[in-house]
């Protein structure tokens, strides 16, 4: 195989990786809009909530709110760089490898940080309304295979 040949093959699988790890990072690690929707309504109405739960869950929620779009605008930010890196490079090289790093570091911030966003809601309920909670984002981590 010429050089140049191995090079578009590399870059090829390169573009590829990189659009396969965008896709699973949006789907693995973005809530989804049912399951967000689901997780609020369990939250807002069906757990019955007292006041003083509900305004510590609200202030837990416009945090969190507010560093996940600062996340997502840096995973776009990151996902730009690593477009940039392909184009310049034609191949995996080490600013594609860079990029790569820096976009699986930014999701994996935005993983853990829903995370501690989720168990920060959590500390806030009753250990009945816990336990329904639990259930609820364990269906939203684990949907069934259709």
């Amino acid at each position: 195989m010429t050089r140049t040949k191995r090079l578009l093959v590399i870059g090829l699988v390169a573009f590829g990786a990189a659009l396969g790890g965008t896709y699973l990072g949006r789907e693995l690690l973005a809530s989804t809009g049912e399951d967000e929707t689901e997780l609020h309504a369990l939250l807002h109405s069906e757990l019955d909530l007292d006041a003083q739960q509900a305004a510590k869950i609200e202030l837990i929620e416009r945090r969190f709110s507010t560093r996940r779009k600062a996340l997502e605008l840096e995973m776009r930010a990151a996902n730009a760089h690593l477009a940039e890196a392909m184009e310049a490079e034609h191949g995996y090289g080490p600013e594609v490898s860079a990029a790569v790093d820096h976009t699986h570091q930014v999701m994996g911030e935005l993983q853990k940080e829903t995370l501690e966003h989720l168990f920060a809601m959590r500390a806030v309920l009753t250990p009945d309304q816990a336990a329904r909670f639990d259930r609820t984002v364990t269906k939203a981590l684990t949907p069934e295979v259709q």
